[in-house]
């Protein structure tokens, strides 16, 4: 990205960046960088608020008109509206006396009681926000459990979706995706959006579907299949969570 950057700086085209990260941002010096302090995939801030993101964008683009300086960064000055806790929300469930296991047919009993669960919420999710991020997989929400707790066992499940039949690695990875957005959308399906840390935290701390994706994580990474390794260390649990367990 920065060398690209500097070779279009030479030939007279400014460019700007928004960063999420400040250490690699600072170690690769693109030559005008607003870095903002929101969550990884949020560059903008939260979603659904169209008047916060427009600000970000004009700042960001703000720094094409600055001549002061090669390297030039920006803090963003605001956190995002809706980090902060919204009062008085509730999960659709909660579960944190839980007893955990690591038993396949127990996981999958209570991850689909939870989805079962969950159904009118989602439900009235996609039709309050007129679309849905499920479906990755290829898997319909009712079948993500029996799918995922699959990888429990000592085998590697063949097969799954056929676009991922020769890919169970990435097949995990798109299934266990699903399930997180959609619990993560049944959280946001009625009043007032809670903040992301909220949801997050209702998930992972209070879910046998968080304790399964986290047992998976840590199974995965000492798979002798280097794909199942990577999948599992990179993207089945924010590192924040792997943390704050």
């Amino acid at each position: 990205m920065s060398a690209l950057a500097k070779l279009l700086e030479l030939k007279g085209i400014p460019t700007t960046t928004i960063c999420l990260v400040r250490p690699p941002m600072e170690k690769i010096g693109p030559p005008r960088a607003l870095w903002v302090p929101f969550e990884l995939g949020r560059p903008l801030g939260e979603p659904n608020d169209p008047a916060f993101q427009r600000r970000v964008l004009l700042q960001a683009l703000g720094l094409l008109e600055r001549k002061d300086g090669y390297w030039i960064v920006e803090d963003f000055p605001d956190d995002a509206p809706s980090w902060a806790d919204l009062p008085g929300w509730t999960p659709p469930f909660s579960s944190p006396a839980r007893e955990r296991t690591d038993d396949p047919a127990a996981f999958r009993s209570r991850v689909e009681q939870e989805v079962a669960t969950l159904a009118p919420y989602w439900a009235a999710a996609k039709e309050r926000f007129g679309r849905t991020t499920v479906g990755n997989s290829g898997l319909s929400p009712e079948t993500l459990p029996e799918f995922i707790t699959g990888f429990l066992g000592d085998e590697i499940p063949v097969g799954g979706p056929a676009a991922f039949s020769d890919k169970p690695a990435l097949a995990l990875r798109f299934a266990i995706d699903d399930l997180k957005a959609y619990y993560s959308e049944a959280a946001m399906s009625d009043g007032k959006t809670p903040a992301s840390r909220q949801v997050d935290g209702w998930f992972w701390h209070e879910t046998a579907a968080g304790d399964l994706i986290r047992f998976l994580r840590a199974k995965g990474m000492e798979s002798e299949l280097n794909a199942m390794k990577v999948v599992s260390s990179r993207f089945f649990v924010p590192n924040v969570w792997v943390q704050n367990a």
